[in-house]
């Protein structure tokens, strides 16, 4: 059993790729056309000539060729082919050393430029300043790789927790050349990294191919390759032997590792695997390279706003300096210190410490992060869209009733049901689970060792039915079951105790009337209908699903869950509103959304979908909370309108048919239980598939989102402030305003006071609504807060040249220690205004670890003029005098940037 227990089938096939290296694969091979038949050309010509040799021969030919065996591997054999080709994964980061990892860091721009204002100082006789800078420079990376290896570490733990298996045929003993006896056969389910060339795999629909695979038998199978290909549409494979001169990815009978089952079965021999495989050598070129979400562009953004306030800033400063001091040097290097006072260099690291924080918090809630930057598009959704079934509903479908068209209860409508689901070979849905169970409970059924399976005609979404051949009882029936309208559609005849009769459209409403009056009770009805076939035919298709005679159907119940209603309002309450994306009928939907007080205004049909155009389709989608009968594309459809009327769509589905929706979405969201294509396509896992572990989900991605913009906030207001402080003061004073290795250690101290954001408190009101960048808006923060540091700064220039006579050069080390205190005390004590749009301390408290970095920051700065380390920083005692006025100063900074504070939220309406 596989996925913790998620299939009763065994022949099924589960594959596991990295987010980055699959989904945002796709957006790259998107953005890139070409981009995988070019990987294709550049790839080992050996693996290519062994895939095409492969094909070209028939299947038992090709399992000979690779050494494999129709009774599979013996696992001695397997665990020899393991260690020879390595585990079956692609697009792994090289585990670098430390030392590695550390020159790696010092190679930040931000380091050079630190390390050449050391190697300055050093050469200009400054000692002392050339050993702290390159001090700072050492905590500076320790601190960086410290934080982000234990949050790696973790990150990495969490995304082991989602398993995924492939369906092997193995065999227990030693090496294939050993003399034992001949070990038993068993279907088994493996980590997909133990799949090694020579393997026997089954596949089936919703299935992920493991690796690059020879088909030995197949049955309808139709595989999504776009990944590799850009083909849209599903492309049909077959056992049969290709010719030598086929490109290989065109082979019809390989299927390529990264393609996905769209119907059908098969049973296929590994040729390829991990980064031999077609698709682990385009990984491995292209794996870096990915799509930037919404909050990539966001602090990207951010930065480069940064940027251009250095811009226009440093040059500035260099020049008034260089022009008023006449010491272009020191005005040089107190402008590289400006500069790097300005660049929020924290911000990575924080941003890094605030998502795996987020993501470890979550995974105490049951849900599972596998793609950090994936939070803060979780915290911004504002429309959930999810299927009913298992969010609404319990997830436990009930085989409530079997009967005939004359609406008795027939137990021969059970044995076909039976039969047809406890032969199907393709996934096993919840309906079929159902009935197995219910016969199995109820012993309704003892004939069926007395059939055997002939052939099948697998599940789509466009026929919505599905049919097996089964022979027994000296007769060859062809029994389907799948939807009432499409199954009434491929009938003729109907059947009644054994009498017979010709259907007409006066059959189609009486059984459209039971079907409506059962659904609206909240059954889901399932239509069963049969005929005899020639026993001499032994392969079927989909056009042998005609005239069939209509026995009656099958209806479940699946009771809504208890905990929805409460769900649905706390959603509504964090300012998201749900739409029901279903492939059911409308009156069994409208049914469960009035059981969990979902209120549905509108229901739109799949069918009046496509005739929509564009705006009416957006304003459907805008509309409507019901969306009904819906194809895979459809769902996608739906999710595509909400993105062009500006949501931050999230779309929560576990079946094959989510994988379109889910890519579609702004955060795919998923469950551990899911089959392969939904959980490789989502960005969030769910190990319980409920509402309320969603909702709770939601929450911490908004506390994520709101640690991460207090640091954004805090850095682009007091920087905005800082440049006017240090423009005047340069262009003013004889002396710097700060000696270039005070602005350094003011800005390191700072930096480090911030470290505890991440730990920090979240208003209760900031929760209540979704969030996202909005760059204007911090751009307004900074515009109307940061000026007044500046105030508070020329209050302090004016404070220390009149008051206490620190004009001259000779007294420059007072004058810069004295606002080297004020500038770190307003600066580390400010986010506690900032970080909250209420009273600060009264209606809203900062977390310990925040209050108590503060207190030390502020600690130290206050000692450090009388430190051991005062002259090589080039501090002086301050008046006693000093510190009552800097106090009245601090408390009056701090109350108006809150008042200030408060009319920008009132005035914006931002919380």
């Amino acid at each position: 059993m596989s996925d913790n227990g998620r299939r009763d089938n065994p022949a099924s096939g589960k594959h596991a790729l990295p987010r980055s290296s699959l989904r945002g694969m796709l957006g790259v091979l998107a953005a890139r056309p070409g981009a995988a038949a070019r990987g294709a050309a550049v790839a080992d010509r050996s693996c290519q000539a062994e895939l095409i040799a492969v094909a070209v021969l028939d299947g038992d030919a090709a399992l000979r060729k690779l050494n494999g065996s129709p009774l599979g591997l013996l696992d001695g054999e397997a665990q020899r082919r393991l260690a020879e080709f390595g585990p079956n994964a692609v697009a792994q980061e090289a585990t670098r050393s430390i030392p590695v990892q550390l020159l790696q860091r010092l190679a930040n721009p931000l380091n050079i430029l630190l390390l050449a204002l050391a190697t300055v100082s050093l050469v200009t006789g400054n000692i002392e300043s050339a050993v702290i800078i390159a001090l700072m420079v050492v905590l500076s990376i320790s601190l960086a790789f410290v934080q982000e290896r234990r949050s790696n570490r973790a990150a990495a733990a969490l995304r082991a927790m989602v398993h995924t298996t492939a369906t092997v045929l193995r065999r227990a003993g030693g090496n294939a050349g050993s003399a034992a006896g001949e070990p038993e056969s068993v279907l088994c389910e493996l980590p997909i990294e133990q799949l090694v060339p020579g393997d026997l795999i089954h596949l089936c629909a919703g299935d992920m191919v493991p690796a690059d695979v020879r088909l030995l038998s197949a049955k309808d199978l139709f595989l999504n390759q776009a990944s590799l290909t850009g083909e849209s549409i599903p492309v049909e494979k077959f056992p049969l032997a290709e010719r030598a001169d086929t490109a290989p990815l065109q082979l019809r009978n390989v299927c390529f590792m990264g393609s996905s089952v769209a119907s059908g079965t098969a049973t296929a021999v590994v040729v390829h695997t991990g980064r031999r495989a077609v698709f682990g050598r385009i990984a491995g070129e292209i794996a870096a390279e990915r799509v930037p979400t919404s909050f990539d562009r966001g602090v990207s953004r951010f930065t480069w706003l940064m940027i251009r306030f250095m811009a226009v800033m440093v040059p500035l400063v260099f020049v008034i300096n260089g022009l008023t001091k006449h010491d272009w040097l020191e005005a040089l290097l107190f402008a590289t210190a400006v500069a790097v006072g300005l660049t929020p260099e924290m911000l990575p690291m924080l941003v890094t410490v605030n998502l795996s924080k987020g993501a470890l918090a979550m995974s105490r809630k049951k849900v599972i992060v596998k793609r950090l930057n994936a939070i803060q598009n979780f915290g911004a959704m504002d429309v959930l869209c999810t299927d009913k079934t298992g969010t609404l509903t319990q997830d436990r479908i009930i085989l409530e009733k079997y009967v005939g068209l004359d609406g008795q209860e027939s137990d021969r409508i059970l044995d076909y049901a039976y039969l047809n689901s406890y032969y199907q070979s393709g996934l096993k849905n919840l309906l079929d689970v159902a009935v197995l169970k219910y016969s199995e409970v109820h012993e309704k059924l003892h004939s069926a060792g007395d059939y055997h399976k002939v052939d099948e005609i697998p599940f789509d979404f466009s026929r919505r039915r599905m049919s097996v051949v089964v022979e027994g009882h000296g007769e060859r029936l062809l029994i389907c079951k799948g939807a009432v309208e499409e199954v009434f559609n491929v009938c003729c005849e109907g059947e009644i105790d054994g009498r017979r009769f010709a259907l007409d459209e006066t059959h189609l409403a009486q059984v459209k009337a039971r079907s409506k009056d059962l659904n609206e009770d909240g059954f889901r009805v399932i239509s069963i209908a049969y005929k005899r076939v020639d026993a001499g035919k032994s392969v079927f298709s989909v056009q042998d699903e005609s005239e069939l005679t209509l026995l009656g159907y099958i209806a479940f119940l699946d009771p809504p869950k208890d905990s929805a209603g409460a769900a649905l309002a706390a959603l509504a309450g964090h300012g998201l509103s749900v739409k029901i994306l279903t492939g059911d009928n409308e009156v069994v939907t409208r049914k469960v959304c009035k059981d969990v007080g979902l209120r549905v205004e509108r229901v739109v049909l799949g069918s009046e979908l496509e005739k929509l155009g564009p705006d009416a389709l957006c304003d459907a989608a805008e509309a409507a909370q019901v969306f009904a009968k819906l194809t895979p594309a459809q769902k996608a459809m739906v999710i595509d309108a909400l993105h062009r009327r500006g949501h931050v769509v999230g779309y929560l589905g576990d079946g094959i048919n989510d994988g379109l929706a889910l890519k579609a979405a702004d955060v795919g969201i998923s469950v551990d239980t899911a089959v392969d294509i939904a959980k490789e396509s989502a960005d969030i896992i769910l190990l319980e598939k409920s509402l309320l572990v969603l909702d709770d989900g939601v929450i911490e991605g908004r506390k994520v989102f709101g640690n991460i913009i207090k640091y954004i906030r805090m850095g682009a207001s007091s920087n905005f402030g800082n440049m006017f402080s240090v423009l005047g003061a340069s262009a003013w004073l004889p002396f710097l305003p700060m000696a270039p290795i005070q602005v350094l250690t003011n800005n390191l101290l700072y930096d480090f006071s911030q470290t505890a954001i991440p730990t920090d408190n979240i208003d209760a009101q900031f929760l209540e609504k979704p969030r996202r960048w909005e760059i204007d808006n911090i751009a307004r923060f900074m515009l109307f807060i940061g000026p007044i540091s500046s105030i508070f700064d020329y209050a302090t220039y004016f404070l220390m040249y009149f008051l206490f006579n620190a004009r001259t050069p000779g007294q420059a080390a007072l004058f810069q220690t004295g606002w080297f205190v004020e500038s770190l005390l307003s600066q580390t004590l400010i986010i506690h205004i900032i970080r909250t749009s209420r009273i600060p301390f009264v209606q809203s408290r900062a977390s310990t670890p925040l209050i108590l970095t503060s207190i030390a920051i502020c600690a130290l700065g206050a000692w450090l003029p009388y430190s051991p380390l005062s002259r090589s920083l080039g501090f002086v005692p301050l008046p006693a005098t000093y510190w009552p006025i800097i106090a009245a100063m601090l408390a009056a900074y701090l109350t108006l940037t809150h008042v200030m504070k408060s009319w920008f939220h009132r005035r914006f309406g931002i919380s």
